[in-house]
């Protein structure tokens, strides 16, 4: 296997990520992880979505977790997950509990200037609205992500919920 050597990458998680159950569907595994702070960034709302977006914005910051050890296939089923409204970026985060400076990636939005983007995001309330919801289109995304004709992230997550309107 040419690609033992693609290191394993540290995972800036902000949104529905920092929910353990979600991210054991997505990968599998639970990997270890440190709460964390990202400098300079804000977390945003989006109107329409459950799932949140962040942006750059000087002097806020957003708090999360980065996941350890995340291995290149891993980080493509991320990739996948987080679709095309995301940017995979290098960040610098801070450990919560060290304030040690780690490099991790993150998901940044796309569409800097994105009207939809609104207020702050909040994870505990999404818990208890949208996480089950969240965890069964997370599961039909990794039934369709196998499969030969597999949908984007976005068209699942479309579909579920516009079903779920009906």
């Amino acid at each position: 296997m040419g690609s033992a050597t693609a290191a394993n990458s540290n995972v800036f998680v902000y949104g529905s990520l920092l929910a353990d159950d979600v991210v054991r569907v997505l990968l599998s595994r639970v990997p270890p992880s440190s709460p964390a702070i990202l400098p300079d960034f804000h977390r945003f709302s989006i109107k329409g979505r459950v799932y949140p977006a962040i942006l750059p914005v000087q002097d806020k910051k957003v708090i999360g977790k980065v996941l350890i050890g995340i291995t290149p296939p891993e980080l493509d089923i991320l990739d996948s997950f987080e679709d095309d409204e995301y940017e995979r970026k290098t960040v610098d985060v801070l450990l919560k509990d060290s304030s040690e400076k780690l490099q991790a990636y993150t998901y940044v939005w796309l569409n800097k200037t994105d009207p939809n983007l609104y207020g702050e995001w909040d994870f505990e309330e999404w818990k208890v609205v949208h996480m089950d919801n969240f965890l069964n289109m997370t599961k039909g995304f990794m039934e369709e992500i196998t499969a030969p004709d597999s949908k984007t992230r976005v068209e699942t997550y479309e579909s579920f919920y516009q079903e779920k309107d009906k």
